[in-house]
């Protein structure tokens, strides 16, 4: 990172042609979840954010007046040091009430565990990951849970995408590389256990072409996200050097194209990397008053079919995490998701529109990576029938925003609504459930 230290799930049996033609059955039913694919648990309230576009990272948080003066900047995103034993800078503008601020004037957080780096590489005086493959999980699992915990104290939900910053090292040194794969890897599937989604940050050459060479292998868990460091000044997220463009190829990549340097925007001045994103980022939530004239029904679906799980009372807060398409309600088929997974009808709530969706609010989604070793058709509908419009590689990550029944693929009935409105099977994709329907998506 920046500034001071600059810087299967669903393992196939056999391989099927199928899975790009008529999506056909497999001979052999995939195993359960396993690396590389691993499953995410996401609870009631999760969602995922995306953000695409420029972004920047400081080492240390800039005051929300520095923020505030930026609106003129070409950034609308900002990377934050929530944790780590190796966190180089003092965080004393970063806290619960800043994130909310900063994220109620539209700006998405990409928020960074600077913990323990390599055996063989970063600064002499940092800590460092074990070369006992053992140990080197342990420490993987704990850091995982040392950055949720912070992400949470700052209002970040689950389904937040958490980067974990792993500095230079020797690409020679075999012990090395294992340690920080097996670190790695641990911390992938603690987040993906308890909902949140595995981001990585390595130098393009000197780290991140050895996450891209076990992409596939079945001894780790593989990342959702790859964010580079190539300073470079290519605002480019494909053509880097040894990483294929089919890896980590939907909303997965980011790039830090130009390392320290001052820019100013509204008389501040702000030392800063410059990013270029299209990947997942910081969730968090935002409040709304209720504004019916009667108590609100808070139901377990976006659609007024679903039963009633609890109620609010007029003027009450409500913290919403996203938005998804229902039934209408007055003028709207917006409903609101709420921290605990309930959903409101938007027409009732004081967002901006009544009629449509509200920035910076983001469609309720939950990315799960593809398992199709092939890669995997997207179609115009439920089934191995309708028309192929598109194709996600092997894991991409499938953005799914609802699922319903349709065509049976292996062991499932089950279809995937991604964001983009193409159906994939479920089947291929890493959902805890490869038989049903897997919480917390909503039917389509």
């Amino acid at each position: 990172m920046p500034h001071p230290h600059s810087v299967l799930r669903r393992l196939l049996a056999v391989w099927s042609a199928g899975v790009l033609g008529a999506a056909t059955a497999l001979v052999l039913a995939p195993a359960a979840a396993a690396e590389p694919a691993t499953s995410v648990g996401y609870p009631s309230g999760a969602s995922a954010t995306r953000y695409s576009g420029l972004a920047f990272d400081a080492c240390t948080a800039p005051p929300l007046a520095s923020v505030q003066a930026w609106s003129a900047s070409p950034y609308r995103a900002l990377g934050v040091y929530v944790s780590g034993v190796n966190r180089t800078c003092a965080q004393s503008q970063l806290t619960a009430s800043w994130v909310a601020s900063v994220s109620q004037l539209k700006w998405r957080l990409l928020p960074i565990h600077k913990g323990l780096q390599p055996p063989c590489g970063a600064r002499p005086t940092d800590a460092k990951i074990s070369t006992a493959p053992a140990t080197a999980r342990s420490q993987g699992t704990a850091a995982a849970t040392q950055a949720i915990t912070a992400a949470k104290a700052l209002g970040m939900q689950p389904g937040s995408a958490l980067y974990n910053d792993i500095e230079n090292y020797s690409q020679t040194d075999t012990t090395c590389r294992m340690a920080v794969l097996t670190y790695l890897s641990a911390w992938t599937k603690e987040l993906h256990r308890l909902g949140w989604v595995s981001g990585v940050y390595m130098n393009l050459n000197l780290g991140a072409k050895q996450l891209a060479d076990v992409y596939t292998s079945t001894a780790y868990a593989r990342p959702d996200a790859l964010w580079i460091a190539r300073y470079d000044g290519v605002d480019s997220l494909k053509g880097w050097t040894s990483i294929a463009d089919s890896k980590w190829a939907v909303h997965q990549r980011a790039k830090q194209f130009r390392g320290g340097h001052d820019e100013t925007y509204g008389g501040v001045t702000i030392n800063i990397d410059t990013d270029r994103v299209d990947a997942p980022v910081a969730t968090v939530a935002h409040p709304y008053k209720v504004t019916s004239s009667t108590a609100l029904n808070a139901r377990s679906g976006p659609a007024t079919s679903y039963p009633v799980v609890t109620s609010y009372a007029p003027g009450a807060t409500v913290n919403v995490v996203c938005q998804a398409p229902g039934t209408k309600v007055g003028t709207t088929t917006v409903w609101d998701k709420l921290t605990n997974g309930a959903y409101v009808s938007d027409y009732y709530v004081s967002t901006a529109s009544n009629t449509g969706y509200t920035a910076p609010l983001p469609r309720c989604t939950y990315p799960y990576q593809v398992t199709a070793a092939a890669g995997l058709t997207e179609r115009s509908g439920p089934g191995s029938g309708y028309t192929a419009v598109g194709t996600s590689p092997n894991g991409a990550l499938a953005w799914v925003t609802c699922q319903r029944s349709g065509t049976t693929t292996g062991t499932t009935k089950i279809w995937d609504r991604l964001e983009n409105g193409h159906y994939v099977s479920d089947y291929y994709v890493a959902t805890p459930s490869n038989t049903t329907y897997s919480k917390p998506a909503p039917r389509c």
